[in-house]
């Protein structure tokens, strides 16, 4: 009788201690879905980006510089900052590539404001005719 009053007592505690694990375990899983993931997902987009480098790209460093990529090499980029400056840097101090995409939507986007604002100053003349 004593040893089934024992057993009775340590199964509940066993699945208790389970239980207890639970919220440990679904920390772990919301901070791999909501940090790690998305971490080496853009570590592995930047290693892609910097790899790809090639000469005549626009790119902007780590320290805030912009230039043109002159030449690669290995490890490290030669970047055209001036007409006579060459700066050479390590491929990993390169933040980004800028493309001719967004200087294209910049104008773009500057096209559309300026004949807004045609269509407007159009507007105020003729309510101002009128």
């Amino acid at each position: 009788m004593l040893l089934s009053v024992l057993q009775a007592a340590q199964a509940p505690a066993g699945s208790a201690g389970l239980l207890s694990l639970l919220p440990i375990v679904l920390i772990f899983v919301i901070f791999y879905f909501f940090i790690i993931m998305p971490q080496n997902k853009k570590q592995k987009e930047t290693e892609k980006m910097i790899s790809a480098l090639k000469k005549g790209d626009k790119v902007i460093t780590i320290g805030g510089i912009h230039g043109v990529v002159s030449s690669t090499k290995e490890k490290t980029v030669i970047v055209k900052v001036d007409d006579s400056t060459k700066l050479e840097f390590s491929r990993s101090a390169i933040a980004s590539v800028v493309t001719d995409e967004k200087s294209k939507d910049k104008n773009s986007k500057a096209e559309k404001t300026a004949e807004a604002e045609k269509i407007e100053a159009t507007d105020s003349n003729s309510e101002a005719a009128e």
